[in-house]
């Protein structure tokens, strides 16, 4: 049986069982079909830079949250690629950024659908973990993205940047903004998630320098990338610390729902607030002065980067080994320690280059 056709089969079988009888009616056979094609470098542990890439694989993108417009651009860039690259894209995800257990079940969605690979941008890295090691024990190529689990329950992450740059180039916007003096304040997305709370550890570390000494973290609030909750949440903190001179949103959400909040109130221009967020989000609060700058990648690029090196893994060019490279678009991409895929540095979007930029 040619393993699309085995694929149909299982999936309409996952559809008519339990998911643990789906894989144990397929996986036997989806072995058996991977010795029959002979099997692949990365089945056989070792990466073949040189494989060819395949083509008609299906890679399914699971995103924290599907009506998030950040999530929009990123899935899309992923779209893009797997249609230059000869195979399919599907989107699965909750609507809301906090539905863990929603997540878990759109995983096992994917895996009933035997997908080749799926990228996933993980809202609780603890609680995905089984879900996502039993996709991989099924066959399917795991890739993070945007947000990671533990290294032991993915093949590789795709991270925007590196932790620390994100979260010490952060502080040090901000910083510049109030003069190195003041109470701030940190608003983030979810309190477990994976690359918020990193993030906000280097902004700590960052704190720790003298050349800090006069600026005071005194709280770190949670909108749960919800609009209308970091919108009241950038409102409590401004009436429970009345001299707050800075905030840091590193969530494209919050600091959108903030900068809407100061831009309506006597706070405007007087707060500073910095963050993640994208040039199209941002655009109108750089303008009339309620932003001096902030910062984020292309989330299409990550996207793209993601589709990518899922199609590399599942071709056997990688297998998500430190030191193994590959080559994305134009560019040739080195895995990290622990298989970390880094897409770049941030970019800085201030009144003179925003225009430059739509997304």
């Amino acid at each position: 049986m040619r393993k699309s056709s085995l694929r149909r089969t299982c999936a309409a079988l996952a559809a008519g069982t339990s998911l643990a009888l789906a894989l144990t009616a397929c996986g036997g056979t989806t072995k058996e079909d991977v010795k029959s094609e002979g099997a692949s470098a990365a089945t056989a542990g070792k990466a073949d830079p040189n494989a060819e890439l395949k083509k008609g694989l299906t890679v399914g993108f699971l995103p924290k949250q599907v009506n998030n417009p950040y999530f929009t651009s990123a899935d899309k860039g992923g779209e893009a690629a797997l249609k230059e690259l000869g195979s399919s894209y599907k989107e699965v995800g909750p609507s809301s950024a906090t539905d863990t257990a929603g997540q878990v079940s759109y995983v096992n969605t994917l895996t009933q659908q035997q997908v080749d690979a799926m990228a996933v941008s993980a809202q609780d890295p603890g609680a995905l973990c089984t879900a996502l090691k039993q996709a991989m024990k099924n066959g399917i190529k795991v890739v993070t993205y945007d947000s990671d689990t533990t290294a032991d329950c993915r093949n590789a992450f795709v991270s925007q940047a590196s932790a620390e740059d994100l979260g010490r180039t952060e502080v040090q916007l901000l910083a510049e903004q109030i003069g190195y003096k003041g109470e701030i304040a940190i608003l983030s997305a979810a309190q477990t998630a994976t690359n918020q709370n990193i993030w906000i550890d280097f902004m700590k570390q960052e704190l720790k320098d003298p050349k800090y000494k006069d600026i005071k973290l005194v709280k770190v609030a949670y909108g749960d990338d919800d609009a209308q909750k970091s919108f009241q949440q950038t409102q409590g903190l401004l009436q429970e610390y009345p001299n707050l001179k800075g905030i840091i949103s590193p969530t494209t959400v919050g600091i959108k729902a903030a900068a809407q909040y100061l831009s309506g109130s006597k706070y405007k221009g007087k707060v500073k607030l910095t963050g993640l967020g994208t040039p199209n989000d941002m655009r109108k609060y750089v303008k009339n002065g309620t932003v001096d700058a902030f910062e984020l990648w292309d989330p299409a690029k990550l996207g793209d980067l993601a589709a990518r090196a899922a199609v590399a893994l599942v071709s056997g060019q990688i297998t998500g080994k430190e030191g193994e490279t590959f080559k994305a678009g134009e560019t040739t991409y080195t895995i990290g320690k622990d298989g970390v895929i880094s897409l770049g540095k941030p970019t800085v979007f201030d009144a003179k280059n925003i225009d430059q930029f739509n997304f």
